[in-house]
């Protein structure tokens, strides 16, 4: 009798970059979608620091950026692993968007994760061959 694969637990962790936390400061249905099925999955919503500072300005124009943090994710500290990470993605790829790479060494770093992005050409760049890695096009 042939034997059924078990089916490959849900991602625990959904990364969003800044195309994604803008998209959803602006309500965008498909981007809330992401988010509220991580969040049915009970997968980690996180965004990594360096997005913050690429989608905040200290102006009132940040509060939907604002309350979008507050509802849904916790910030990502950079840790000296994911700073390492990210440059061997950059020199891999040749590539210098250093935020992207954050991005991407944050998921590698976790093991793997699902991204959402607005802009998928360098994170796709920086990911290729990073099997444990989904990236999610808004």
């Amino acid at each position: 009798m042939a034997r059924r694969r078990a089916a490959a637990p849900p991602t625990q962790r959904l990364i969003l970059d800044a195309g994604a936390v803008i998209a959803l400061s602006r309500n965008d249905p498909r981007a809330r979608a992401f988010v509220r099925r991580a969040i049915e999955l009970d997968a980690e919503v996180r965004v990594p620091v360096v997005v913050l500072a690429e989608t905040l300005r200290g102006t009132q124009r940040d509060g939907a950026v604002n309350r979008l943090l507050n509802a849904i994710s916790d910030s990502a500290p950079i840790d000296e692993a994911v700073g390492r990470r990210a440059g061997a993605l950059l020199g891999r790829a040749d590539r210098s968007d250093t935020v992207d790479a954050i991005v991407v060494a944050e998921a590698v770093e976790a093991g793997g994760a699902e991204i959402l992005t607005g802009d998928a050409g360098d994170l796709m760049v920086l990911a290729s061959g990073e099997r444990t890695i989904t990236i999610h096009v808004l």
